[in-house]
This record gives structure tokens, C-alpha cells and sequence, in this order.
């Protein structure tokens, strides 16, 4: 019987079956006039069971089945499957409802290409969990490897992407004349929670890795405000155009980010050629702040959302600079890399949220949005709670998943750590958090006990036949010495 194992060729047919199912599947929801996004109905169940399908397979469970792959556990797979089952009935419901329809948007064009990209995972892991070592799929087998990895670092980021689409497709957001404010907001706000990603996965878990890199994490901190600063300069305004609204102030923030940029470059190194640590990337995003704190609005709601959310960017500045100086003191690598939690201040998870939170409320700023909450009476203080409430979710989330990496990840010499530690340097947890000295449980004590006892008889032992010896020696000597 013909199998994926005996005839590879099968698997690739399989995925070429599901391309054009996948393209039929795609639906067309176009027969709306011109200037209408979306229509009147409301949503349907049909579509929002589609919604939370979709949130929860690539929301929850591919991230968390990702997490599972890096660490080689064995229910990757069953939560990668169970992800895909769900994101397919997902894709399906939402081109069958009625109610609410659409125009054609970037959220149902990009949908096909994200389920391409699924197809193509799936395929990938089943062929490497085939193990096929022999013929041309055992040669290629290295590049299909870092393929998959590639591919699964791609599809959270791609994800995240068609969640905003579809958060702007419900509402029939961001098209004509408000796209390019849209693409500001909501590309800016999710570079500032990226940004707070990376320093919560630099601030748990990659602390050890930054220090083998030979280099300070402003270092790449600045090298990409550099970057981003001079796309900034360039794309804020249509040179040969006039200057409108908020041209001249974006720009000139692009000028300042590669120029403090290139300025944190060059101080992520001391004269001997040494890392070191700056604050020239906290500045960066406290000025950051403090400019679009002071954005021109037209509604009362968007002057709050945008003054909160300059503070808000501030205060991660800030807390940083704090946190670089004051905290960390300007230390570049941790001092026990094996005991990293006993090192880490509440302090330094502030930055990081801040980071969440201001992503948030910019992405929530955008006029069609605040438009829509103006006239339906939502004062600034209740979506801005909103907003913070999610970006507390989202760092939740962050963190239950670090601390899943970190519990099923196995040390460097690849042996588990040791459950009982009996030194007095082990800083143990109680009440979830580390202190000064270990409380040793009943078990520990016991085995304690065991293994002193042991050597205590072994010692015994070893100086009652010294004595033995000692004393027969001696005999010897004396009886030697009467002859």
C-alpha cells in the first residue's frame, strides 16, 4: 500500500490538491457598490464563530505549538494539527456567512496566501516527522529543516498582520484617503510591541545568548532606529509636493532616529573595543513621545488617546534609562547567566509593558476609529482602560510562553537541571518569587541526610583501615627493630 513514507510524491500531490481548493474557497464578496466598504447587516454567527476560530488556532495555538517545537516537546505536533484542523474550518466559515458583506479588502486577499503558507508548513513538518534520510528528500533534507524554521518564524509575524486587516475589514476601515494613515499607526504601533517582545525574550530568556553575540543590545537597538529613521526621512513626505499637516514633524523625527541612531552605534562599543552599554535609544523614544504627544487633532477623544499615548512612550523611555543606569548599572553581561531570575528586578518588566501599551494606543488612534467611538459617546478614559487591559493580556501571553520555553528547554550540555540543589547559592522560589536563601523541602532534607550518612560510613571505614594498617605497620617496624 502506498504511503507518504514509500511514495514521497503523494505528499507534494496532496498539497498541490488543496491550492486550487483553497483559491475556490476564497469567495466574492465584491458586489457592493464603489463607495461602500461594507454593507448594513449585522454580523452574523456564522462569522463571528469564524473570528474566534481563527484567534484562538493562530492567536493562541500556533504560537504555543511553535514554542513546543523549539523545545522538542512531544505535544508540538498534536498542537500544530489541532491549530491547523481549526484555522481550515476558520478560512471555510468565513467565506460561507451572510449577513454583514464586503468589498473586496487586503484582509480576504492576504487570507489565501496565509493558508498557502500553512499548507506549506504542514507539508514541511509531516516530511521531516517521516524521517526520509534516502533518495532526494534525504539530500535536501538540511535545507527543508531550516525551511520549516523560517517558515514557522514567518507565519506568527504574517498572522499578526491578517488579525489587523481583519480588524479593519469588520468596520470597512482604511481605504481611500485614510490608508496611508492607517499604515502609520498601525505599522508604528506594532513595531513599538515587537520592540517590547524583544526585550521581554531578551530580558528572560536571551540575556546569555546577547552576551556570547560580543556585543550590547543597544548595538542592534540603535542599528535599527538608524535603519528606520532613514526610511522615515524619505517616505513621510512626497518630495516635490507641498508640505501638509504633519509632513514636516514626521520627517524631522526620521531625521533625529538615524541620527541618535548612529550616535548609539557608535557608543555600543568603548575605545578598547569592548560592549558597553548607552541610553541614546531611550532618548530616542522619549523625544519620540514627547512629539506625538503633540500631534494636531481634530476631535477631543484623539487629543486624550494621543497625549496618553505620548506619555505613555515617555515613560518606557524613561524607564529604560533607568533601568540601563540605575538598575543593571550599565552591565553588559548577567553575573550568573545559570541563575538569571535571581538577577532580574520587577523594575525591568516595566519597560517592556510600556512598550505593549503604547503599540496599543497608537494603533488605536487612528481618526476612523476615534471617529467611530466619538459618535457613539466612549469618553478617552474607558478606551484608553480597553486598550491597557489588552496590552496586559498580550504581555501575559508573552510571558506564559517564555516560561513554557524556559521550563521544557534543556541546559547547554544537554542533561536536565538538577531538581535539588543543596548549596547555599540556590535561590529558590516561594510564593513565585526568588529570595535570599533556599527553604529545603522534607525530600530534600531527607536525601541530605542519606547522603551524609553514606559518607560518613565511608569515611568510617576508610579510617578504620588506615588505623589498621597504621597499626600493623608499626608492629612490624617494632618487631623488626628487637631482632
Amino acid at each position: 500500500m502506498a504511503t507518504f513514507r514509500t511514495r514521497p510524491a503523494l505528499l507534494a500531490s496532496a498539497a498541490l490538491f488543496l491550492l486550487p481548493v483553497l483559491a475556490s474557497a476564497h469567495g466574492d464578496h465584491s458586489n457592493l457598490s464603489d463607495n461602500l466598504a461594507i454593507s448594513a447587516d449585522p454580523l452574523d454567527a456564522i462569522l463571528w464563530t469564524h473570528i474566534l476560530l481563527q484567534c484562538l488556532a493562530w492567536g493562541v495555538l500556533f504560537p504555543t505549538g511553535m514554542v513546543l517545537g523549539l523545545v522538542r516537546n512531544r505535544w508540538h505536533v498534536p498542537v500544530q494539527t489541532l491549530a491547523s484542523c481549526i484555522a481550515i474550518v476558520g478560512y471555510f466559515l468565513g467565506h460561507a456567512h451572510k449577513g454583514r458583506q464586503f468589498a473586496k479588502n487586503a484582509h480576504s486577499g492576504f487570507a489565501t496566501w496565509l493558508m498557502l503558507m500553512l499548507v506549506g508548513q504542514v507539508v514541511l513538518g509531516v516530511y521531516l516527522r517521516l524521517h526520509i534520510e534516502k533518495g532526494f528528500l534525504g539530500r535536501v533534507r538540511k535545507g527543508l529543516v531550516r525551511a520549516h524554521a523560517v517558515l514557522g518564524g514567518i507565519i506568527p509575524v504574517a498572522a499578526w498582520v491578517q488579525m489587523l486587516l481583519g480588524g479593519n475589514a469588520v468596520q470597512g476601515f482604511c481605504r481611500g484617503e485614510h490608508l496611508g494613515q492607517c499604515l502609520a499607526h498601525f505599522i508604528m504601533g506594532s513595531a513599538f510591541i515587537g520592540y517590547g517582545i524583544v526585550l521581554t525574550i531578551l530580558l528572560l530568556c536571551g540575556q546569555a545568548w546577547l552576551a556570547g553575540r560580543g556585543r550590547s543590545q543597544e548595538f542592534y537597538d540603535s542599528l535599527v532606529i538608524t535603519l528606520w529613521g532613514c526610511v522615515n526621512t524619505f517616505t513621510e513626505h512626497r518630495w516635490g509636493g507641498p508640505w501638509v499637516r504633519n509632513d514636516l514633524q514626521h520627517t524631522t523625527m526620521g531625521v533625529i532616529w538615524w541620527a541618535a541612531g548612529l550616535v548609539g552605534i557608535w557608543l555600543s562599543r568603548d575605545r578598547a573595543g569592548r560592549p558597553q552599554r548607552n541610553v541614546i535609544p531611550s532618548i530616542v523614544i522619549m523625544l519620540t513621545g514627547w512629539g506625538m504627544s503633540a500631534h494636531p487633532q481634530h476631535l477631543e477623544l484623539s487629543n486624550h488617546v494621543h497625549s496618553i499615548f505620548g506619555y505613555t512612550l515617555i515613560a518606557a523611555g524613561l524607564t529604560r534609562l533607568i533601568e540601563i543606569s540605575f538598575v543593571v548599572k550599565d552591565r553588559v553581561a548577567p553575573e550568573r547567566p545559570d541563575d538569571i531570575d535571581a538577577e532580574i528586578s520587577s523594575f525591568q518588566y516595566l519597560p517592556p509593558f510600556l512598550l505593549y501599551a503604547s503599540g496599543f494606543l497608537f494603533m488605536g488612534a487612528t481618526e476612523e476609529q476615534l471617529q467611530l467611538l466619538s459618535d457613539a459617546g466612549v469618553t478617552h478614559v474607558s478606551y484608553i482602560l480597553i486598550l491597557y487591559s489588552i496590552s496586559f493580556l498580550l504581555f501575559l501571553f508573552v510571558l506564559m510562553l517564555l516560561h513554557l520555553y524556559s521550563a521544557q528547554a534543556t541546559p547547554s550540555n544537554g542533561q536536565s537541571k538538577p531538581s535539588v540543589k543543596l548549596d547555599d547559592e540556590e535561590r529558590p522560589r516561594v510564593n513565585g518569587h526568588h529570595q535570599s536563601m533556599r527553604i529545603p523541602s522534607t525530600s530534600d532534607r531527607q536525601a541530605h541526610d542519606a547522603q551524609e550518612f553514606e559518607l560518613e560510613g565511608l569515611m568510617s571505614e576508610d579510617e578504620d583501615e588506615g588505623i589498621a594498617k597504621n597499626g600493623n605497620g608499626s608492629s612490624k617496624v617494632g618487631n623488626g627493630g628487637a631482632r
